[in-house]
């Protein structure tokens, strides 16, 4: 493969070099030819051959599937920045509890598609939020205080639990914002 590279990179420096090639020596135009058709034999084998298949190892899947816990674990550090590390096992933990067991191999794919689907939600709204300008915050925390007043007393006091243990899906900064927009009511 080396030898090949070389040998490519000669003859395109050769190409490169020929100003009139017309006007060439025959056995550089000869060389150039050779060069070409050995680079293009080249590319359509590297073309032509199949890439090689990622296949898991399927003693470290979860049964009836092809994902690993790795995948779950990545997806879970990935998707939920704004827990703890901590927080974030505990989730992998009971999601690899329920996956491993027996009892749920009939459905197992649809949890697995059902949880990757919120958390990939999840992402794209702390994307999204993390995005948006400070004056933009500001009007989401106004509009956070209308919605809190129309909320019910035990209610308000579940949201105010959340927002003070940092549990809910937003930017540590929105979160902040939120939260004073909480205890100055």
């Amino acid at each position: 493969m080396g030898r090949f590279l070389r040998r490519g990179v000669l003859f395109t420096l050769l190409f490169a070099g020929v100003a009139a090639p017309a006007s060439a020596d025959p056995l550089v135009m000869f060389l150039l030819s050779v060069a070409q058709q050995m680079i293009e034999a080249h590319v359509a084998r590297t073309a032509a051959a199949p890439a090689p298949e990622l296949v898991p190892d399927m003693s470290l899947v979860y049964p009836g599937t092809s994902v690993e816990p790795e995948h779950l674990r990545r997806l879970i550090d990935d998707s939920f920045l704004y827990l703890s590390d901590a927080q974030r096992r505990e989730i992998f933990d009971s999601l690899h509890a329920a996956l491993s067991d027996p009892k749920n191999a009939a459905v197992r794919g649809a949890m697995i598609e059902y949880f990757a689907t919120k958390a990939l939600t999840v992402r794209a709204a702390q994307t999204r939020l993390a995005q948006m300008s400070w004056r933009e915050k500001e009007l989401l925390a106004g509009e956070f205080k209308k919605e809190l007043d129309a909320l019910s007393p035990e209610d308000q006091v579940e949201l105010g639990k959340l927002l003070h243990s940092g549990l809910l899906p937003v930017p540590s900064d929105l979160n902040q914002l939120l939260l004073a927009t909480f205890d100055a009511r």
